[in-house]
């Protein structure tokens, strides 16, 4: 075993979970970091046998702070157990670097063992760690792969990047010469321990909440200017944000990930400390009914009417959880290639975001159809928040929806 990692299992051995960071309370756990879980596909699964034998790196970065925490690691699109021999966590020396803190380096365990063998189709929380972080500290989760996983578990659109080097480097300081790619695999979460009751905003959504355009190890997605901005004032401090969009995602049919009801349950209502969903979906829905083909009147009628029943579906099973839904309008995207949408299209963003404004129905509504259409062409994105393609937002549009969000939609009243 490498030096380092034997010192690291040592420490932890000898403290039990929180004891170095006694608070006089009874921490509660809320979900710092999130990434929605898929099978991935094309270009996005890594070829059969990379993992067996290698070590994956991954850089994450919590939007809250606390005194300890525990990762989540799935194996939920698995056909077979998954056997992981060893993970460790450090503190990144930055965003974009395989590079760690030697003296941070902490060996986790799992039911007080170094490895441990997750279920087909489950998940698999570590033990707790003491270790203090901040919100928006990069840190870094390294996992040793015992087999390659049958059926790999990914979050393609991670926007950051990964490493990965075959052989046992759990406790290197840096991953030369590895491979690397901006997906993340088998990692699903990162728990936060604090004394604070937990709050959470979960962000519910499809490729502009994931992030497409953002920048690559950068951390300007919109959920992560409204996570500054909530870490910014006094008033929202204490609330956390995670990312649950998946690019082409859906609400009613499956896409390139799962469709947003069917995940529902696992990426947002048992989410700890959930206190929110903000609901961005159905630009992929729209856009997918005519792709190929027109199709008639009484399509576009029931498109409508099925999207307005799955927004009703995630309100109701939200309200079920005690948690509240903000529904966020659906942005412009006339002029984008890839739909190629026409008028028809529109009429029907115009009958959902209505429907999405009407009070009654979400507790509250976040209007970014009104903060990125162009006042001069309203079916489309304002040129200086377009990443190009006339669909997703650039970074600037992305920091336009965050300032865009009032904050008092997070009040607990």
């Amino acid at each position: 075993m490498n030096p380092a990692l034997r010192a690291a299992l040592a420490s932890v051995l000898a403290l039990s979970p929180f004891a170095a960071h006694a608070a006089p309370c009874a921490p509660q756990w809320v979900a710092g970091w999130a990434s929605s879980q898929m099978v991935p596909t094309g270009d996005n699964a890594l070829p059969a046998g990379s993992f067996g034998g290698a070590t994956l790196r991954q850089i994450i970065r919590p939007s809250i702070g606390g005194t300890g925490l525990r990762i989540r690691l799935s194996n939920v699109n698995g056909t077979a157990p998954l056997r992981i021999d060893g993970a460790t966590l450090a503190r990144a020396v930055k965003a974009g670097s395989a590079a760690i803190d030697p003296a941070s380096l902490i060996a986790l365990r799992f039911d007080g063992q170094a490895g441990v063998t997750i279920p087909a189709g489950a998940e698999y929380l570590s033990d707790p760690v003491a270790l203090p972080i901040r919100a928006f500290d990069d840190l870094a989760i390294t996992l040793h792969y015992a087999q390659d996983p049958q059926g790999q578990t990914s979050h393609p659109g991670s926007r950051a990047t990964s490493w990965l080097l075959a052989g046992d480097h759990l406790g290197d300081a840096d991953l030369a010469g590895a491979k690397t790619f901006q997906h993340w695999f088998t990692l699903s979460g990162l728990e936060v321990s604090r004394c604070e009751a937990p709050r959470l905003i979960v962000a519910l959504g499809d490729s502009i909440t994931d992030g497409h355009g953002a920048t690559d190890d950068a951390n300007d997605r919109w959920t992560d200017d409204l996570a500054r901005r909530l870490q910014a004032d006094p008033a929202t401090r204490g609330l956390a944000i995670v990312n649950q969009g998946i690019g082409g995602n859906r609400l009613l049919h499956d896409g390139l990930g799962p469709n947003a009801l069917s995940r529902l349950d696992r990426d947002v209502l048992v989410q700890p400390g959930a206190g929110w969903v903000v609901v961005l979906e159905g630009i992929n829905d729209i856009g997918t009914l005519t792709r190929d083909a027109p199709v008639d009147e009484a399509a576009h009628q029931a498109l409508v009417a099925q999207m307005i029943g799955a927004y009703r579906q995630i309100i109701a099973r939200a309200h079920g959880r005690g948690i509240k839904a903000i529904g966020a309008t659906v942005l412009p995207f006339m002029g984008n290639a890839y739909y190629h949408p026409d008028a028809r299209n529109e009429t029907d963003r115009q009958a959902v975001n209505r429907w999405i404004r009407e009070k009654g129905h979400f507790d509250a509504v976040v209007d970014f159809d009104s903060a990125m259409r162009d006042p001069a062409r309203p079916d489309r994105l304002l040129p200086a928040y377009d990443s190009g393609d006339h669909l997703h937002p650039s970074p600037e549009g992305y920091r336009a929806m965050a300032k865009s969000i009032p904050l008092s939609v997070f009040s607990q009243n």
